[in-house]
């Protein structure tokens, strides 16, 4: 639901009824992942979307119905064998959707800071005790609204684990005991939460403004990163040729990096596009240190040998050079930036979800991987 904290904003300011529908759990080839949410107006407009098509007719439904009944419900959708026209999933997944009435003053909370793009995390409770059900605690680094009313143990469990998701920008299910102890089965009685967070986008960090560093921009832009590009050449390093990334700095690269370092995580990816080993060898010193999704450099496979031998010279240890993905991106036979943009988003995502980068028809297993 975080996602529609902009979408949904003058409904909020103007006092508007709504509903929110939001995926709790997903199992198989789900289109949308949890966290998706659709949110349907007292005037019956729509925003969002929780399965790409699949339910929303049935989702919207449960969405009027929660305005005039003003009672939270989870409904689990899947794919029927007796009637694939039913409402369900026909991708073969399974999806678990609940249903509230806007308005909880925790959940406002929650949608506020995210239209903000402040990183914040809210904790509804999506089964268990009716009393309970639709109750949100609602936490940033140093803020806390709402309560679960029961047992404050039950409070004091579900923000601090809150804040561990919301420090690593993970959005999944708890289950609880109502005295907030951990429990390994759900048991009559029990809590299940669904806790959400959201963080900043993510960051790409591309260093290089040659002509694929324009096409990787774009990519990376598409797919939802805050996109920097950076060059020490104040001749290449121009808005005018990155018009998509979200700010162009004229720097050595390795300078820069070492200036936002505290504000990557483990989400963000750097693209040294330049093949230069001036620029090269100390900004990769520096990547190669701290914890980042990814890192990657261009260059041949003769360069690759002597940008590595460098940077074994200058004390880079063996371990740190396993997480350099060089030659950059996976082999599509890409010749144009625009190929080579594809290629390296093609190994980002691999890489951030474990995919194997291999042909769906010829790999096993569930073509959604774990993170």
């Amino acid at each position: 639901m975080l996602d529609l904290g902009t979408e949904i904003a003058e409904w909020r300011r103007a006092g508007t009824p709504y509903a929110l529908a939001t995926v709790v759990g997903v199992s198989g080839s789900a289109p949308r992942p949890p966290g998706a949410a659709l949110a349907v107006g007292a005037d019956g407009t729509v925003v969002g979307s929780v399965s790409g098509g699949c339910v929303e007719g049935a989702v919207y439904e449960l969405c009027r119905a929660a305005l005039e009944s003003g009672t939270p419900v989870l409904q689990r959708f899947g794919y029927s064998d007796e009637d694939a026209f039913a409402v369900g999933l026909t991708c073969g997944g399974v999806i678990d959707v609940f249903v509230q009435p806007g308005g909880d003053a925790a959940v406002e909370a929650a949608l506020a800071a995210a239209e903000r793009d402040t990183p914040v995390a809210a904790a509804r409770v999506v089964a268990g005790p009716a009393a309970l059900v639709g109750r949100t605690v609602t936490v940033t680094a140093d803020t806390t609204t709402g309560t679960y009313g029961a047992d404050p143990a039950l409070d004091a469990s579900v923000i601090g684990e809150a804040r561990a998701m919301l420090d690593v920008g993970r959005t999944g299910l708890l289950t609880l005991r109502q005295d907030g102890r951990p429990c390994p089965e759900v048991a009559p009685g029990d809590v299940t939460i669904f806790v959400e967070s959201r963080t900043p986008p993510p960051r790409l960090l591309v260093y290089g403004a040659i002509d694929f560093a324009a096409a990787v921009a774009r990519m990376g832009k598409l797919l939802g990163y805050r996109v920097t590009v950076c060059d020490a050449r104040p001749v290449f390093a121009t808005r005018r040729r990155f018009p998509d990334a979200d700010e162009v700095v004229v720097d050595w690269p390795h300078r820069h990096l070492d200036l936002v370092a505290d504000r990557l995580d483990g989400r963000t990816v750097v693209a040294v596009l330049t093949h230069d080993a001036k620029f090269d060898v100390p900004l990769l010193e520096l990547a190669l240190k701290l914890r980042l999704g990814y890192v990657g450099a261009m260059g041949s496979r003769r360069t690759h040998e002597q940008r590595v031998a460098r940077l074994r010279e200058i004390g880079v240890t063996e371990r740190e050079l396993a997480a350099l993905r060089s030659p950059i991106g996976l082999d599509l036979g890409a010749r144009t930036p625009e190929e080579t943009a594809l290629s390296v988003f093609a190994e980002v995502v691999a890489a951030r979800h474990g995919g194997t980068g291999l042909p769906l028809r010829s790999a096993g297993g569930p073509i959604h991987h774990a993170a």
